[in-house]
């Protein structure tokens, strides 16, 4: 019996339709969420009259409590209904945001992101099973590019739609602007989504989600936190990561002795499902760490405004757009590990060309840099979305979609906090480098030309030197931060040859739908 036969799907129609848009809806505005709140914060600091370290939670208890949710989603969905839990989870949120709009202090604020962040980790995974149990297999790849839309131009489009909302309205509509994606996606599951099956007898282990939680918990945490504390030079920094391994050992001790682990590990047999386990971190790490680069980049060192910077890297969604609308089809016949090493390779080319911007890079050379790198992530996420539950058992669907959101949402956290990190102290350590050349003796500022701008025996030359070499050490340290993550990609390209032939089995199954569409007729 073929594996289509054992994956439910919707037919085509305005049903399938409709749960479509309920699970794009959802997934758009978690999505969102993830990057919006950002540039409102220092608008919600003084409104909020915070400190900018409880300031700084308004990010992370979101990020924290999402985190340390996502890992039980499969479990919940399984026990209580995937309708039901989508319903709930939905509404929560849209709520939570609209608390949040509504918040009087910062405590009342972080008491809803924790909400909004418990209710908010479903939302990705359990809509990408519902788009994988509405389509049948060899329509696959068209679901995961649709909905990877969602997933990838989320994040993207964040910045630039935060900016313009708190620009033009106030920090409030950053969180207002989720009610009628929220009403959208409630009334449409309650009114054209089937229920799945509940499985009454399912046990909670709690001591391995406690475990798990403790974890990334604690890993979570230092992440967030590790730059504005020091990172190892800090006492709290050095207990969370202790914690954090405490908690992981006692997880993994727990679960490969128990006959009910908390995590089905039997998820980590499919081939497959592992290859895009492995793509889908390095996704995590890639994507997250070039926007937390890109947006400081042309604000701070070309000095565009925040909104022109966010309409520019908007560009690298166009790509993406493109990509995922052509790729789907492509799938059919072209292998997913060729397209994914494509994609690899046309965004290690994007941030080769990113290690040579300078302050002067003109506007024409970002946007074309951003499109080729947006189509080369698009190029790698669906594929291998596809491929990761392309042989992956029908009752594990829902557990393999969470493990594949909680692995992206950590692998970011690392990415941006390795890249953020070598930023700061790179430019440190670069501005002392270039700072001992800034003397009488170098022959270069003894030109009449540079002597009249920079005289080193006035304030103002002296000044003026500073300012260059800052900006230098800037540019440098950001070139090294591209090149790291460029190194990364590459490094990660043979893994490739984890992943099977896709191109057969899609062909078969759409052969055997064809097959038993005819003999239903």
């Amino acid at each position: 019996m073929s594996i289509a036969a054992h994956s439910p799907s919707m037919v085509p129609g305005l049903r399938r339709n409709m749960v479509t848009v309920c699970a794009m809806t959802a997934t758009v505005m978690q999505a969102l969420d993830t990057t919006i709140a950002n540039v409102a914060l220092p608008y919600m600091q003084g409104t909020l009259s915070a400190s900018q370290d409880q300031i700084n939670w308004v990010l992370t208890s979101y990020i924290v409590a999402a985190a340390i949710m996502t890992a039980p989603v499969g479990w919940i969905a399984n026990r209580f209904g995937r309708k039901r839990i989508f319903i709930i989870c939905s509404a929560g949120f849209t709520l939570a945001s609209v608390l949040c709009g509504l918040a009087q202090d910062i405590s009342q604020m972080v008491l809803f992101r924790l909400l909004q962040g418990v209710f908010g980790a479903a939302l990705v995974p359990l809509s990408q099973a519902v788009m994988l149990d509405s389509y049948a297999l060899h329509e696959r790849a068209k679901a995961m590019s649709i909905w990877g839309m969602g997933v990838m131009m989320g994040p993207i489009m964040g910045p630039s739609l935060g900016a313009w909302l708190t620009e033009t309205y106030s920090w409030h509509w950053v969180f207002f602007v989720n009610l009628p994606f929220g009403a959208i996606t409630v009334l449409g599951l309650i009114i054209f989504m089937d229920e799945t099956k509940q499985d009454l007898n399912l046990r909670f282990d709690w001591f391995g989600f406690g475990a798990l939680a403790v974890a990334i918990g604690s890993l979570q945490l230092a992440l967030d936190r590790g730059e504005q504390l020091g990172w190892l030079e800090s006492n709290e920094i050095i207990a969370e990561f202790i914690i954090c391994g405490i908690g992981f050992y006692y997880f993994f001790a727990h679960s490969f002795t128990t006959s009910k682990p908390f995590i089905q590990f039997e998820l980590f047999k499919d081939k497959n499902f592992v290859g895009g386990c492995v793509f889908m971190t390095v996704m995590g790490l890639v994507l997250y760490s070039t926007m937390a680069l890109s947006s400081p980049y042309l604000q701070n060192v070309i000095g565009y405004p925040i909104i022109t910077a966010g309409v520019l890297l908007a560009s690298r969604g166009c790509g993406t757009f493109v990509a995922m609308m052509l790729v789907g089809r492509m799938m059919r016949f072209i292998e997913a590990r060729t397209l994914i090493i494509s994609g690899l390779a046309l965004t290690a080319a994007s941030l080769f060309v990113m290690t040579g911007w300078t302050d002067q890079t003109g506007s024409s050379e970002i946007v074309v840099v951003s499109i080729v790198q947006g189509f080369g992530f698009g190029l790698v996420f669906v594929p291998l979305s596809t491929v990761a539950f392309l042989t992956l058992p029908h009752h594990l669907r829902t557990d393999g979609t969470s493990m594949l959101t909680l692995l992206r949402n950590v692998a970011s956290s690392i990415g941006i906090s390795i890249v953020i990190a070598q930023l700061t102290e790179g430019s440190r350590r670069i501005y002392a480098t270039l700072s001992e050349h800034i003397n009488p003796f170098n022959h270069a500022l003894q030109m009449p030309d540079v002597a009249g701008m920079i005289n080193l025996n006035t304030d103002s030359g002296r000044a003026m030197a500073d300012k260059i070499v800052a900006a230098q050490a800037q540019i440098i340290a950001f070139a090294h931060d591209y090149q790291l993550v460029m190194v990364f990609i590459l490094t990660s390209i043979p893994l490739a040859i984890m992943i099977g032939s896709t191109k057969a089995t899609l062909r078969s199954q759409s052969q055997a739908s064809s097959d038993h569409a005819a003999v239903m007729e």
